[in-house]
């Protein structure tokens, strides 16, 4: 290969938002002009949690796939894929979860937080244990050599890489490599409307499929600086304005000095800050818009785009499988 291969995924279960866009899509749009991208809707994996409501999946990947379409990812230039079209993955889950030791992934910090965080759920299930086993199953029947992760998500590839080595040192054979973590660049920090993180579960977020009237709606409604009742009193937005850091995303530096100066002068009010704030998001977000009108008047266009990214990823995933079962094996096995 001339360029490394890349692997990410995401789970379809609703809509995206603009932490979405910053801290994800945009990454990925910087990864596929360096790297050999494949990008796939999770959907076996959004089923360890939404198990009781599975048809809404779906619904929720068609929606995925238009809105990384819309946001600029080129099926030119990355292979665009749905995890369960590629059965190959799940006879990989299986043969590693013959090999992984439970220990292992009892001690995952993920599947511990979860189980306390979403106590609303039942996720006492092989699926939500297993999940790590299924994850490492889609980056190495790629043999992907770099996977973009958070921090907080080092833990999850280090586990993908002590599959990689197990499977390798018990078969004696270097079928997969050890894929290496591409530190994400730090993601914008994108609050939502309570000043909280941007969250669907918190209700707090701004789609990238609300209408312009539904953008303005929310972010004229955000928290700004709770000790500044009054458009005279002076502000602080560096330090207690909670709309401050979407502001700093949107506004071209020279412009944001002066909102600084003027908030702290008392000489700008937070509800024309706001405004202000409102149309740049809704500017920022009208190329993305009508990308995604033109897409869904072309619904065999979005077909033919997954159907040539599901024989991309089919080709290289049989190749991996074949040669892990002769690994298995020693020879070729019906």
């Amino acid at each position: 290969m001339s360029r490394k291969r890349v692997l990410s995924g995401m789970r379809p279960t609703g809509p995206l938002h603009l932490g979405h866009l910053h801290g994800v899509l945009q990454n990925w749009l910087d990864l596929q002009e360096k790297f050999d991208c494949f990008y796939f809707v999770a959907d076996w994996h959004a089923l360890t949690t939404e198990y009781e409501n599975p048809r809404r999946i779906p619904s929720f990947t068609r929606e995925l796939l238009l809105e990384w379409l819309s946001a600029g990812l080129d099926p030119e230039r990355s292979v665009i894929f749905v995890q369960s079209a590629i059965k190959e993955h799940a006879e990989l889950y299986l043969l590693f979860g013959m090999i992984v030791p439970v220990s292992w992934l009892e001690r995952n910090p993920t599947y511990k937080d979860m189980l306390q965080n979403l106590q609303s759920k039942d996720l006492s299930t092989y699926g939500f244990l297993g999940y790590p086993v299924l994850q490492a199953a889609d980056i190495l029947i790629y043999k992907a050599q770099k996977v973009p992760v958070g921090v907080d998500q080092l833990p999850h590839l280090e586990l993908t890489r002590e599959i990689a080595r197990r499977f390798n040192y018990l078969y004696g054979r270097e079928v997969f490599p050890l894929p290496e973590p591409l530190l994400s660049r730090e993601a914008a920090k994108v609050p939502g409307i309570d000043g909280r993180k941007m969250s669907k579960s918190y209700g707090n977020a701004i789609f990238l499929n609300d209408s312009p009237e539904e953008v303005r709606r929310k972010i004229l409604a955000m928290v700004t600086d709770t000790q500044r009742p009054r458009k005279s009193d002076p502000g602080d937005p560096e330090n207690r304005c909670v709309a401050f850091q979407l502001i700093r995303l949107y506004t071209p530096e020279e412009r944001l000095r002066e909102i600084v100066e003027d908030c702290r002068a008392a000489r700008l009010g937070c509800r024309d800050c706001k405004a202000e704030l409102a149309e740049r998001v809704v500017r920022s977000l009208e190329p993305l818009w009508e990308r995604r009108a033109e897409l869904e008047k072309q619904q065999d266009l979005l077909e033919e785009i997954v159907s040539r990214g599901n024989r991309r990823a089919r080709e290289i995933a049989a190749v991996t499988l074949e040669e892990v079962k002769e690994t298995l094996w020693g020879e070729r096995y019906f």
